[in-house]
């Protein structure tokens, strides 16, 4: 009881010291910075409607600030414009512009350094280079942000949100276009990302580097340069996303490399000149995917090994699967494929014969792009017609056993 009256008491007393410190267009210049330094933690800053314009705005107080009708910071293209060190700050309602660009050190328009539970929500962000940076974050929440930038190459453009060795970040429900990756993690672990809209960027949607133990659920990820990449990575999990109209010679909706024990599930994959592209992945689950219309369902290299794909959609892709090896190592069973002719005459809604997916001109294509001119010639369809009867070139192991004879529907 003494404990409980103890705690209420400290948090009364904590509560009843809170201020409320209400910032005006009138104030400047510097009036936001003001009314950080005057403040205590705990309190919360109302930036009132109008256009600030100040340097970098340190925020070294565990404080609320929240933007009221929509506040401009306009960084004027020159620095950084709200730097955050310490724990716990709140950002909210805050339209961010114009933050400052450098070829050599990594500007950002809103950045974490060594802070832990920061949460930044339902701002917006135009124009910047980087838009939000998490340098060391741990527990933070970048939550229903929209990020706006006029990135033209890989070169001159930064990305969207940034985290580097951060732990437990939470990436909720923003929508990123126009930089450089929409969404880049480099030694990130434990963290999630969710219900992002990342789309039209120069490079990647979303870009994975040396990151461990993360999830990205329930994205969009449309019309990127190069798609997706998760790179250098074990024991990531990508569920429900939507890789969609990401077209180019090195584009895909994503592509897998040097990645291991991951599972790949309910995802979309439409429109894209390779579904997936794997390089070097290991025992990674696929299943309840769906592959429509796009150039290549699968590319995987023959250094890929224990990888399964069972209860997958393959449909009206150009080809469902290539590979640049005669050994492959991963196993298919229980997909549905629309090139499938083979027959059912026990109606279990199974295949009688296996289906083997890669045609041997898609093997021929691999070695020799150009001859993909001849795509849906006579001697093509001959061709794949001869090694369907008498296979001899593409390889033996890589075949579904059990087809089944309908697409799957999932909810």
């Amino acid at each position: 009881m003494k404990k409980f009256i103890l705690i209420f008491f400290l948090l009364n007393s904590a509560l009843s010291f809170s201020n409320t410190i209400i910032v005006r267009e009138k104030d400047q210049p510097q009036a936001i910075q003001h009314a950080i330094n005057k403040a205590h933690d705990g309190d919360t800053i109302l930036i009132q409607k109008g256009t600030y314009r100040e340097n970098t705005i340190n925020i070294n107080k565990r404080v609320y600030i929240k933007g009221v009708g929509g506040p401009v910071i306009d960084g004027e293209k020159k620095n950084e414009i709200l730097v955050v060190n310490r724990d716990g700050v709140i950002i909210e309602g805050l339209t961010v512009t114009n933050g400052g660009y450098s070829s050599y050190n990594d500007i950002a328009a809103i950045r974490l350094v060594n802070v832990r539970n920061v949460i930044v929500r339902n701002n917006v962000l135009v124009n910047t280079f980087f838009g939000i940076y998490s340098q060391h974050g741990t527990n933070c929440i970048i939550v229903g942000n929209r990020l706006t930038s006029n990135a033209k190459d890989e070169l001159n453009s930064a990305n969207g949100i940034h985290c580097w060795k951060s732990d437990s970040m939470q990436i909720l429900g923003n929508t990123i276009t126009g930089h450089r990756d929409g969404i880049y993690f480099e030694f990130v672990t434990n963290s999630i990302i969710k219900g992002n809209n990342s789309y039209d960027n120069v490079r990647y949607g979303l870009h994975f580097m040396f990151s461990n133990n993360d999830t990205y659920i329930g994205n969009t990820f449309s019309d990127n340069g190069a798609g997706v990449a998760v790179m250098f990575s074990h024991h990531v999990d990508m569920l429900r996303n939507k890789f969609i109209d990401n077209w180019g010679a090195s584009s895909y909706g994503i592509l897998l490399k040097e990645i291991s024990d991951g599972t790949i599930s309910g995802n979309e994959f439409r429109r894209n000149s390779t579904g997936v592209y794997m390089e070097g992945s290991n025992r990674l689950a696929f299943s309840k995917n769906s592959f429509t219309n796009n150039g290549w369902a699968l590319k995987i290299q023959a250094s890929c090994d224990g990888n399964s794909f069972i209860h997958n959609n393959f449909s009206s892709n150009s080809f469902d699967v290539a590979t640049n090896g005669t050994l492959v190592l991963s196993t298919f069973d229980s997909n549905y494929w629309d090139k499938y002719e083979g027959y059912d005459l026990n109606h279990n809604g199974i295949g009688d014969i296996p289906f083997r997916p890669v045609s041997v001109y898609s093997m021929i294509v691999e070695r020799n792009p150009t001859s993909l001119m001849l795509f849906r010639s006579f001697m093509v369809s001959l061709l794949d017609k001869s090694e369907k009867v008498i296979p001899g070139l593409t390889p033996e192991n890589l075949k579904d056993d059990h087809p089944k004879m309908k697409p799957f529907a999932w909810e």
